[in-house]
């Protein structure tokens, strides 16, 4: 069942759009729950979906659409690291590489004891940043080196 804070912070987003379109909260409500919950499971896509009178179908396609939604359990803390270009060639890579060995963990992997998930993340839009990682798609981190990853490592435990 969705929470009473979920309810009511999915019910604020269907005040956005017209009555008859409650659907078109679909992307908002899929958020809300997921950081209430840590992924989405077909059971809170099929919640979501209900709650805002659409074909179940309908939310799971947006659910797989989109790569900020999360399908499984990604641990407490999903690392999502912007490969692209921009990233790339302010080394990137080695900041892939530090945490890969850091964590013990390759892309779509989760550590051992759960709390980690690595992920290779497509541009994020501030590439005067980089290179540049996001944590449970809600923290930036810019201006990464490999002492400043060990730095937010070590304020996540």
């Amino acid at each position: 069942m969705l929470s009473a804070e979920s309810i009511k912070k999915i019910d604020y987003e269907i005040t956005k759009y017209p009555a008859d379109q409650r659907q078109s909260a679909v992307m908002a409500a899929l958020r809300i729950v997921q950081t209430e919950r840590g992924w989405l499971s077909q059971e809170c896509i099929s919640e979501v979906a209900a709650y805002l009178r659409m074909p179940e179908i309908a939310a799971m396609e947006v659910a797989t659409f989109y790569n900020m939604y999360d399908l499984e359990n990604v641990g407490r803390y999903k690392i999502t690291i912007c490969t692209n270009i921009s990233c790339m060639l302010r080394d990137s890579d080695a900041i892939v590489n530090h945490l890969q060995a850091k964590l013990g963990v390759g892309f779509n992997q989760v550590t051992e004891d759960g709390k980690f998930c690595l992920k290779e993340g497509e541009c994020m839009g501030a590439c005067s940043g980089a290179p540049l990682m996001t944590v449970n798609n809600h923290v930036m981190h810019e201006f990464l080196t490999p002492e400043r990853v060990d730095v937010i490592l070590e304020s996540l435990k």
